[in-house]
């Protein structure tokens, strides 16, 4: 099989909070882990024109860390009312709403209290953003981030990305979506498919390209040239539809055919399932308790109770 990683995943499927906190290892102080940072700044905020949520507050970075958003009601205008949401950010710049990210309806009957939710999504920037109806209300939002650190977070980052590594050997899989290309030699001269490898492939951004003796290369077309099964959790294949065939072009002597594709779980940590999160959570552990060798004789998936969580994941197709 020839694959290489064309584009790594943006983030890994376990935070280096919750390694650290697998690990048990902090800075120690509440003050050194918790940062306060004001997404509304507090005060008293007019209506919002058209109804709009044109209170819009400062992005605030909470990739790879746990925050809690807090919205600060003070006093309510008279039949006034505040809406509040969280939005989350690949950019900092787009902003869609974070779904469950909406506080109840501040009005007079619950004013003068704060509301807190914890913002579990995978998106690198949140922040909150509010519109004011009837009458002008005092209120202001802060989101709180555990940026705990200490003198071994890089060393603990590399293991995850290790774990994770380590894991994905074992199942053959691919987790958080990554972009591979695929070479082929040839093309299969009995079958009417081309299995890739990896599981959990995407319909998006596949494509086939192959280059004739003189270097061309051609393009193919989806659904005129072949379909794609996605099947699942399992191998994807690429299928010829009725009535066609692979081409007959002489083909370029070194790696004439590459297929590029997209697989994984998703782009959130918490598409990929938490059996395995858990079983990447005590390769973590085990990689930094012992930062060398393990049992003798045993593979980390073999030792322990880990190899059992992931044997249900596990591809067995050869390529």
């Amino acid at each position: 099989m020839k694959a290489v990683l064309y584009a790594a995943p943006a983030i890994e499927p376990v935070s280096l909070a919750e390694a650290k906190l697998q690990i048990k290892v902090d800075s120690e102080t509440l003050a050194g882990n918790l940062t306060t940072y004001q997404s509304i700044v507090p005060g008293s905020h007019g209506i919002s024109a058209g109804g709009l949520y044109t209170h819009v507050g400062t992005g605030v970075s909470v990739i790879g860390k746990t925050a809690i958003v807090n919205l600060n009601a003070g006093t309510v205008g008279t039949d006034g009312t505040v809406d509040a949401k969280i939005q989350e950010s690949d950019d900092n710049v787009t902003y869609t709403d974070w779904t469950g990210g909406g506080f109840t309806q501040v009005t007079s009957a619950n004013d003068n209290a704060i509301q807190e939710k914890a913002y579990t999504g995978s998106k690198a920037y949140i922040r909150v953003v509010a519109k004011v109806l009837v009458a002008a209300c005092e209120f202001g939002a802060e989101i709180i981030v555990d940026a705990s650190t200490s003198a071994d977070d890089d060393l603990i980052t590399a293991i995850i990305t290790a774990a994770r590594q380590h894991v994905e050997n074992h199942t053959r899989r691919a987790l958080i979506s990554q972009m591979w290309k695929y070479y082929l030699d040839a093309f299969p001269e009995e079958d009417d498919f081309i299995k890739l490898p990896f599981g959990n492939l995407s319909a998006t951004d596949l494509s086939i390209t192959y280059k004739d003796s003189d270097g061309t290369s051609t393009t193919m077309t989806l659904t005129t040239d072949y379909l794609i099964e996605t099947n699942g959790d399992q191998c994807g294949r690429i299928v010829l539809p009725y009535g066609v065939s692979w081409p007959s072009a002489n083909l370029y002597p070194s790696n004439p055919i590459t297929i590029t594709f997209t697989c994984g779980y998703g782009a959130a940590s918490t598409d990929v399932p938490s059996i395995i999160r858990t079983a990447i959570k005590m390769v973590i552990a085990e990689l930094y308790r012992n930062r060398g060798d393990s049992v003798i004789g045993q593979t980390l998936v073999e030792d322990k109770a880990v190899g059992r969580l992931l044997a249900s994941y596990r591809l067995w197709d050869e390529f």
